[in-house]
């Protein structure tokens, strides 16, 4: 009966480290996250261009791989809606989404804007994959400074 014991034990020690592997395994493979929300851009909230595209989101890829952003989605919680066209976020690299006007390129992107989406106190990024499932959240609840760290 010793014996017995001993050796389901055994086996559930086992089976309780394997179930471990996958969940390391993906934590060592990195993500794609939101990484930074400035969203109180400096001075005075003009709705100029240059004040808006200073209030944006950075979005980090932190696999060891590029991975395609099309059909990604940028929500704030009054479902403002940026939509990634065909995009690839290189592996270790950043993108900034800006609410403002630009010129699109691998590093910055431009929701074309002409009103502020994140407000100045709080509110909630949500980035989204396009299956529609979230791949990062990120709130913020401060006046006290204008960016978040997620």
């Amino acid at each position: 009966m010793l014996r017995t014991r001993t050796t389901v034990a055994a086996v559930a020690a086992t089976l309780a480290g394997l179930c471990l592997v996958p969940s390391q395994a993906q934590a060592a493979a990195g993500s794609v996250h939101l990484y930074k929300i400035y969203y109180d851009s400096p001075g005075v909230d003009r709705r100029s261009n240059t004040s808006l595209n200073a209030e944006y989101v950075q979005i980090r890829n932190t696999t060891s791989k590029a991975v395609s952003l099309k059909g990604w989605t940028l929500v704030d919680a009054s479902n403002h809606k940026y939509v990634f066209g065909a995009f690839s976020l290189g592996k270790g690299k950043t993108v900034t989404v800006h609410t403002g006007r630009g010129t699109n390129n691998t590093a910055h992107r431009y929701q074309g804007r002409a009103a502020y989406v994140w407000n100045n106190d709080r509110d909630t990024a949500t980035l989204k994959r396009s299956t529609g499932s979230t791949a990062d959240t990120c709130s913020y609840n401060s006046t006290k400074v204008d960016y978040k760290m997620c």
